[in-house]
């Protein structure tokens, strides 16, 4: 719960990868989430030329400017290739959405210096985190 919290309060820019235009999908219903909660949201998908009124881009290393989360809504046999590239353009931490996890990924994150999160909802994390009695 601390790397969920730690995420939650100091990420502003979240790349979220797999973020599809399908209203349909729960990438697009958690990033519309996030992003009315003020965070700033950075569509990674080669499939996709704008969502939630941003631009999107093909891969993480083609993003310009600082990303603080990588949010991951690819299946897990995506996640090291993902993980390299949230090292690579120097990202915060990594959050693998519910039913997401890859442990040797999740352990070359953290042995980078990332914050990980496995097989997580951010929202329902946020949710949860702003229902939660002070510690």
């Amino acid at each position: 719960m601390d790397a969920e919290r730690e995420i939650l309060q100091s990420a502003r820019t979240l790349a979220v990868v797999g973020l599809s235009s399908n209203p349909q999908r729960a990438s697009f219903g958690v990033s519309r989430f996030l992003q009315r909660a003020g965070y700033r949201i950075i569509p990674v998908n080669p499939k996709e030329t704008e969502v939630l009124g941003e631009k999107a881009w093909p891969s993480l290393l083609d993003v310009p400017g600082p990303v603080d989360c990588v949010v991951v809504f690819r299946r897990p046999e995506h996640v090291p290739e993902v993980v390299e590239q949230a090292i690579r353009i120097g990202a915060r931490a990594v959050w693998m959405q519910e039913g997401i996890s890859h442990p040797q990924a999740a352990e070359r994150a953290r042995s980078a210096g990332l914050l990980v999160v496995e097989n997580r909802c951010m929202m329902i994390a946020m949710l949860q985190l702003q229902a939660a009695p002070p510690a």
